[in-house]
């Protein structure tokens, strides 16, 4: 793919709408452009966080482990990025991302990530406004969950 379709894939995705032509040809410039195969892991629960990854096609599934085994905990599609929580916490990453169908995505290392986040401060903003969408949507599948569990118990 060329550097202007990539420009051209990068201004999709809602994070990067706003910035301007030449910073998106630096971030598909110095980004690994990557392909992962159905039920290829992008990245699993516990390792050490170095890159976020923006899906530029396809499907992943967030996956936690439990004690009664994986739990799915969300399908993010094209445009969107993950990894990013394990860069911003400075922790391991918390769940493990597989992809449900051929993914395309763009590898973005750590230092590059930083720098977009100082120089494009519209970009923290929508990240944290990610974030919070995805903390929300996490703490209602956990209490269906719950809910669904309780009222099996007392059956």
């Amino acid at each position: 793919m060329s550097i202007h379709a990539e420009v051209e894939a990068l201004r999709k995705v809602p994070l990067f709408a706003s910035i301007d032509t030449a910073k998106l040809k630096l971030l598909a410039f110095t980004s690994e452009r990557l392909r992962f195969p159905e039920g290829a892991v992008l990245f699993r629960e516990g390792e050490r966080g170095d890159s976020a990854y923006l899906l530029l096609s396809g499907q992943v599934e967030v996956t936690l482990q439990t004690p009664q085994g994986p739990f799915v905990l969300a399908t993010i599609g094209q445009h969107n990025i993950v990894g990013e929580m394990a860069l911003l916490g400075d922790m391991p990453r918390s769940a493990t991302i597989t992809a449900r169908e051929p993914v395309e995505a763009l590898r973005i290392g750590k230092e590059q990530f930083f720098q977009l986040l100082r120089d494009l401060p519209q970009m923290t903003l929508e990240i944290m406004r990610e974030l919070a969408l995805r903390l929300s949507n996490a703490n209602r599948e956990l209490a269906a969950a719950h809910a669904s569990r309780a009222g099996k118990e007392t059956s």
